[in-house]
């Protein structure tokens, strides 16, 4: 198979998939294509739409690729969609960065590095999909532990959590990201506080 052809399958296959594909997931579809020529095309693509600026990006995040848009067009997006983008307050980064850097870890633990309740806080992590309840810790009370999720991966682009940066710079970027989407319309729901 040419390459044109070969490139012009995995852009179809990274549009029409609205999730990341992971790289095994792209060879099985393409049965039969080199694995070296598969990582040369979508170097390329990745190379070709940063380079002539494009409307569209080829991230490589949750273990897979995907095609996303860039943030500078997040407003025009979210005029055309008409849809709310979740709105994380800065308790629920806080805990959220607790979970990522410290999992897999209990409501009482995240509740003694934050000096309160969050239990409110897990439970709108939990529905919007950024932590899930991984088990049950081996201690009197088996209380439940939490860890991220792939969504979250997906959420903040990140390839797996080796990529996280310093809580710190975690909240921060995320909190400035936030901003941007708070100043346009429509306007975000707070997430709960606790």
């Amino acid at each position: 198979m040419e390459k044109h052809r070969i490139r012009s399958i995995i852009e179809s296959l990274l549009f029409i998939s609205g999730e990341p594909i992971s790289f095994e997931r792209i060879i099985s579809v393409l049965d039969g294509i080199e694995r070296k020529l598969v990582r040369e095309v979508l170097a390329e693509l990745k190379e070709e739409y940063e380079r002539e600026n494009r409307g569209i990006r080829l991230v490589e995040v949750a273990g897979g690729y995907q095609l996303e848009t860039p943030k500078e067009n997040a407003e025009y997006i979210a005029r055309l969609i008409k849809t709310r983008p979740i709105r994380l307050s800065r308790p629920a980064l806080e805990t959220l960065a607790i979970v990522a850097y410290r999992q897999p870890i209990t409501r009482q633990e995240v509740d003694k590095i934050r000096g309160v309740d969050s239990s409110g806080v897990l439970k709108t992590l939990l529905e919007y999909g950024f932590i899930q309840i991984a088990g049950r810790k081996d201690v009197p009370g088996k209380p439940l532990i939490y860890t991220t999720t792939k969504r979250f991966l997906e959420f903040f682009r990140l390839k797996d959590l080796s990529e996280l940066p310093s809580p710190e710079e975690f909240v921060e970027q995320a909190s400035a990201e936030q901003e941007l989407f708070s100043s346009q319309k429509p306007q975000p729901p707070d997430a709960d506080e606790s």
